[in-house]
This record gives structure tokens, sequence and C-alpha cells, in this order.
């Protein structure tokens, strides 16, 4: 059963996560979240942070280390196959079928359409962490770090797994500190 229910939660989220992983994230988190309850929000979190850290496409290793956490090394495996292969047989389908379409106003629009949804679900799925965050650190150090985080990354170029890791950082220091 548990097989099963991993397969289908990340077959769902490669087959609907159109334009990569970021996309695919607020998917992740409604099927590991919400309808599985594999784990809660906090440690969602902090699967994403750490996983955005690391190299590679986010949602193959959010999959694999889900896929690990529920079932083990079998769980893993399942996880990964069932989130990459809707991928590569949709590349296949669509790569073929819209190359020869590609010149239409539907496909185009059609494209475009699914900007602004990827975009809302993107800002949702922020809310939720900074909401969060302001249980945990208070609205205006939580409302900083936002504003920080935005000025390195838009002002200097930082990337992003930059900022992560600090923040990481910044946190097993902080708490080091308080249990000493």
């Amino acid at each position: 059963m548990t097989q099963r229910d991993l397969f289908l939660a990340f077959f769902r989220v490669g087959m609907l996560g159109y334009g990569g992983g970021p996309a695919s994230i607020p998917l992740i988190h409604k099927e590991v979240v919400d309808k599985y309850k594999w784990m809660n929000s906090d440690e969602f979190a902090d699967v994403l942070a750490i996983g955005n850290t690391l190299p590679g496409p986010i949602a193959t290793k959010m999959a694999g280390y889900i896929g690990y956490r529920v079932a083990g090394l079998g769980g893993m495996m399942n996880a990964l196959l069932a989130s990459i292969v809707p991928t590569i047989v949709l590349m296949i389908v669509l790569l073929v079928s819209l190359a020869s379409f590609r010149e239409y106003p539907w496909v185009q629009g059609m494209t475009n359409g699914v900007i602004p949804v990827v975009g809302v679900m993107l800002a949702v799925l922020t809310w939720q962490f900074f909401t969060k965050s302001k249980e945990g650190l208070g609205t205006w150090y939580s409302l900083a770090l936002v504003v920080l985080s935005v000025l390195l990354i838009s002002l200097l170029g930082l990337h992003p797994a930059f900022i992560i890791a600090g923040l990481l950082l910044f946190v097993f220091l902080k708490r080091g500190g308080k249990q000493a």
C-alpha cells in the first residue's frame, strides 16, 4: 500500500508539475503533507531547504529523500522512478507534437497561460513558509530576512543556495549557543 501511494503521489507530481522543479514544490507539499501526512509542514520546509542547497533538480532530490524516509531504499527508488517517468514520456510526446504546432496561437497561449498559475502556486507556498517563520522568529525578524534575501539575490546576484546555506548555518549556530 505504501509503495503504491508513493508511486501515485510522485507520479501525479511528475505529470502535473509543468514548469520544472519550483512548480512541483507546491504539488509535492500537497501530496506529502496534506494528503498522505508523511511529514508536517516544518519537516517539509527543512527537506526543501536542505534540498535547495544541494546540486541537481529539486523535485527528484525531494522524491528520493521522502521515498527513503517513508519506505527505505525501495521507496526511494519507487519515488524517483515515479517522478522522472512522466517527464521522460511527456517530453518525448510533447516535443514531437508541439514542434509541429508551435507557431499556432493556441499553443503559444497554452504555454503563456501556465506561467501565472505556477506563479500563484509559488506565492501561496512562499506565504505559508513566511507564516511559519513568523511563529518562530517573529514578524519583524522574518520580514527583515525576506527583504535582506531579496536584496542579496536581486542586487548582488547571489545564488539562493548561498542564502539558504547561510541561514541554515545561522540557525545551527544560534541553537548551539542556546544549548551550551
